[in-house]
């Protein structure tokens, strides 16, 4: 059975709304839209994003999963796995969120409650995305053709079903999150 929903689809746009609006109430909730949670990552006082994150990749992977598993969709659409771009973005990020303390998704949640500190990041968010679109042919021709592996999983590149991916993700997530509370549980005075 095919959900008739389509990702350009009017319905698709409102049900994308609903569910990022769920999301940033969620991630307020979590108290990850604080500055100092997210700084105490760093600092490994508070794992609390690590916590969450993990949660939400093993949530909507396995959601993903199941939603393919029932024909609600018919396969994932991958990007091509291209290790110099992603090396490069994933410092640019890091440097990013360690120095404004907020991931993109986590500043739009805080401006949303009202943290107007988050409005300047954003604006260098903003200011990064323009950058980028200017640089991009450069980028393309010297960047992202370096390291490109094509559209690949990691079942794909390991021979292992995606099913048993999703039970070891899962384990290590609850291990760690075991690992966590044991090294850095708080004691109450």
């Amino acid at each position: 059975m095919n959900l008739p929903i389509s990702t350009s689809s009017t319905t698709g746009l409102v049900i994308a709304a609903i569910f990022g609006t769920v999301f940033g109430i969620l991630l307020n909730k979590g108290r990850v839209t604080d500055y100092n949670v997210i700084v105490n990552l760093f600092r490994f006082q508070d794992f609390t994003v690590l916590k969450i994150m993990l949660t939400a990749i093993i949530v909507g992977g396995l959601g993903v999963f199941a939603m393919m598993g029932m024909g609600w969709i018919e396969e994932y659409h991958i990007k091509d796995a291209n290790l110099a771009a992603v090396t490069l973005g994933s410092a640019i990020f890091g440097i990013g969120m360690a120095l404004y303390g907020y991931c993109p998704g986590t500043a739009v949640a805080a401006i949303a409650t009202g943290r107007l500190h988050a409005l300047v990041g954003f604006f260098g968010m903003l200011a990064g995305g323009i950058v980028y679109a200017f640089s991009f042919p450069w980028l393309k021709a010297n960047v992202l053709s370096i390291g490109q592996l094509g559209k690949v999983r990691l079942n794909d590149v390991t021979g292992i079903p995606s099913a048993i991916w999703w039970v070891l993700l899962t384990v290590v997530a609850l291990t760690v999150f075991r690992l966590i509370e044991r090294k850095f549980k708080v004691v109450s005075a």
